[in-house]
């Protein structure tokens, strides 16, 4: 029996008409254009028919390739052997940043008093599925990157200070559990994807159509 679409979780509709568009546009049937203007409206609408609606006139097939290079394009890297167990970073009066393929520990404790960081794992390579932060801030702030199939859960206590979620989860992707805790005291923490989906789906369509078109001869 088929579930209406009004009763589907968005999400999933979302990510069925996304698959669609990108295989219609590797494949020739549907212009760059044409794929930029019905993604706007599958990644910004609310309205799960509306999403539908962008691919009622095209091919619908199960392609299991778009999915499998969906999958490891977008998957995090793992390895767990890799060692760090946990680790430190304090910045008091200053700052730093924490960037590219650097292994992430199952737990990290950060401190900024009247300074911050810059926690980017975005390329990142984690060592378990979950990773614990316990952080505390005191006139300072730490901005914190995640992979785009990241879950972000947040016990933060924030007085004259706040915590700040962007991160949205993209679906079918396996990503960490990201448990954010600890305090903020005139300060705060953003947690962020660097990168939007709509700019990641482009590139990624952008690449199967090139390796369509190499599989073709075109």
């Amino acid at each position: 029996m088929t579930v209406k679409v009004e009763d589907r979780p968005i999400a999933s509709v979302r990510d069925q008409v996304v698959d669609v568009l990108i295989h219609n546009y590797s494949h020739g049937v549907i212009s760059e254009e044409a794929f930029e203007r019905r993604l706007d409206v599958a990644m910004g609408s609310r309205d799960p028919s509306q999403i539908m609606q962008q691919i009622s006139d095209l091919e619908t097939p199960d392609d299991s390739e778009i999915k499998e290079q969906k999958k490891r394009h977008f998957d995090v890297s793992y390895d767990p052997y890799a060692h760090a167990d946990s680790e430190h970073i304090v910045n008091i009066f200053g700052g730093s940043d924490r960037t590219g393929q650097w292994v992430v520990p199952s737990q990290l404790k950060t401190l900024s008093v009247f300074g911050g960081s810059k926690i980017d794992m975005t390329d990142a390579i984690f060592t378990s599925k979950e990773v614990r932060i316990k952080s505390f801030c005191l006139f300072g702030g730490e901005t914190l990157y995640v992979p785009p199939g990241a879950r972000v859960m947040s016990s933060v206590i924030c007085i004259f200070g706040g915590m700040d979620n962007k991160a949205s989860t993209l679906s079918g992707t396996q990503g960490p559990i990201i448990r954010i805790e600890g305090m903020a005291i005139f300060g705060g923490i953003s947690v962020k994807v660097k990168t939007n989906f709509k700019k990641m789906f482009i590139n990624f369509a952008h690449q199967m159509k090139t390796m369509m078109n190499t599989k073709s001869g075109i």
